[in-house]
């Protein structure tokens, strides 16, 4: 987005709708289960018993499900899954996202338990960060819109995690790759008329501030084709927000986007 928008990251608000999902549009937020021992002796309740690590197995979110609620279907701390998955608050997830229920460097080993209290083990490091540049992912990019660059990523900037590209209202905005859609809406506060396209297991390219939608969730869409008009939806001008996301994280679209 352009410096002057303030408006939540994608990350952010795609946590902030599954969050609301899960405790009925209470104002509160989820905390995380109190760590260590109970007071006064009592015996510890269930959501504080250790978490048991699942090692090689994982689980793909899916649409409204929140991390907490995925913890604890699979009898684990949210503390602990969001170490192992490198995610910090607002535990930002999207549908299609594959979790692990394990620490890094457990993928086959047998399984144990993994305290989120006052253990004395070493804590899971995080995963390695995002690469810089494109990996092998197979996937050819092309630039969504026609346009001049309005706004560029800058790395640990929550405001600024994709390109602002301008152009004339009902523009069209194009997918930059094959893959398929994983959300069309309006519920992602700061992004107005947003569309997010999968195309693979890591990769992920998300389309903000469209003024109308032309694609379902759910459908397949092949590289250039149309899915939206450029639009002022959620910003102060016309513009198409573009990101691009690996294992989640945004990316520069810059260093994958063909120069021009």
């Amino acid at each position: 987005m352009s410096e002057t928008n303030r408006t939540p990251t994608l990350a952010m608000a795609a946590c902030l709708l599954a969050t609301l999902a899960l405790i009925g549009c209470s104002s509160s937020v989820v905390r995380e289960p109190s760590r260590g021992g109970s007071r006064g002796g009592r015996p510890a309740t269930p959501a504080q018993r250790p978490s048991v690590a699942k090692p090689g197995a994982t689980v793909v979110v899916q649409r409204g499900e929140g991390l907490y609620r995925i913890a604890a279907n699979n009898g684990i701390q949210m503390a602990d899954l969001a170490a192992w998955n490198g995610l910090s608050p607002p535990y930002s997830l999207y549908p299609g996202q594959r979790l692990k229920l394990y620490p890094p460097g457990r993928g086959s080993s047998s399984s144990g338990g993994s305290s989120s209290g006052g253990s004395s083990g070493t804590r899971p490091s995080a995963p390695a960060p995002a690469p810089a540049a494109p990996i092998d992912s197979g996937i050819r990019w092309r630039w969504p819109a026609d346009g001049p660059l309005l706004g560029r990523y800058v790395a640990n900037e929550p405001t600024k995690q994709g390109v602002d590209i301008g152009g004339a209202p009902g523009s069209p905005v194009r997918a930059a790759a094959d893959g398929v859609v994983v959300y069309s809406g309006t519920g992602l506060v700061g992004y107005g008329e947003l569309i997010i396209v999968k195309h693979n297991e890591q990769w992920l390219s998300a389309y903000g501030h469209n003024r109308k939608r032309l694609v379902n969730e759910g459908q397949l869409v092949k590289s250039g084709q149309q899915i939206a008009e450029m639009g002022r939806s959620g910003a102060a001008r016309e513009q198409l927000h573009f990101e691009v996301r690996y294992n989640a994280k945004p990316v520069d679209p810059l260093l994958y986007l063909p120069a021009k």
